[in-house]
């Protein structure tokens, strides 16, 4: 479609990136790159998370990212939702975050732990109402076989998060993915992409290797 080739893909102006003067841990240049996102894209903080099903198919779909820290990545969801049940079964992830209004990505993929209970309650408390109803009604990705049954189901999650401020969707999880590498990825209009990346050494530190674009 020549459409396609009409649209543009990046702002006329994209910041410099120069992976000589990166940090020494991904988590820190990541941390930059979202603060600085946060000036200029909607919804930095959203992330497509990826996960293989039972078939080893791959699947995915855009969640929120919850913190960053030393260990690693944090999302959350149900452990009965799809993504939850392919954790289960294959506990390895990757993460892609996009920022076109920069000309930035970062991908990074490694093995998946649950944290504890009471750090997956917290995360739940900490939801909006609206995002602790949605997530009591379950069922999500099943058929929904009229829309009045969604309709009492949400009536009845909200009389729940009405009455107990406190009360948490039993499979809630919040997920630490740890990765084995994170990549950097800054655009460039002449194609000459900057990449990055970082991967675990034989001492657990960071190697740092910039990548042919």
């Amino acid at each position: 479609m020549a459409i396609l080739r009409g649209w543009p893909s990046f702002p006329e102006e994209l910041p410099v990136f120069d992976p000589l003067e990166a940090p020494r841990t991904p988590q820190q240049l990541f941390l930059n790159w979202l603060d600085e996102a946060g000036e200029h894209v909607l919804a930095p903080h959203a992330v497509t998370l990826s996960t293989v099903d039972s078939e080893g198919a791959p699947d995915a779909r855009v969640v929120i990212l919850k913190d960053v820290d030393h260990a690693g990545w944090y999302v959350a969801s149900s452990a009965e939702s799809p993504k939850g049940v392919q954790l289960a079964k294959d506990p390895r992830a990757a993460l892609t975050f996009f920022w076109p209004g920069r000309g930035r990505q970062v991908r990074l993929r490694g093995p998946v732990s649950t944290t504890s209970a009471e750090v997956s309650a917290a995360d739940f408390r900490d939801r909006p109402p609206a995002s602790r109803t949605e997530a009591l009604i379950g069922h999500q990705s099943e058929i929904l076989r009229h829309p009045d049954d969604l309709l009492r189901a949400a009536e009845e999650a909200a009389r729940r998060v009405a009455e107990d401020p406190d009360v948490v969707a039993e499979a809630w999880t919040r997920y630490l993915i740890a990765p084995e590498s994170v990549e950097f990825w800054q655009a460039s209009h002449d194609r000459r992409h900057v990449r990055l990346r970082y991967r675990r050494g034989d001492s657990e530190d960071w190697v740092r290797e910039q990548l042919w674009p």
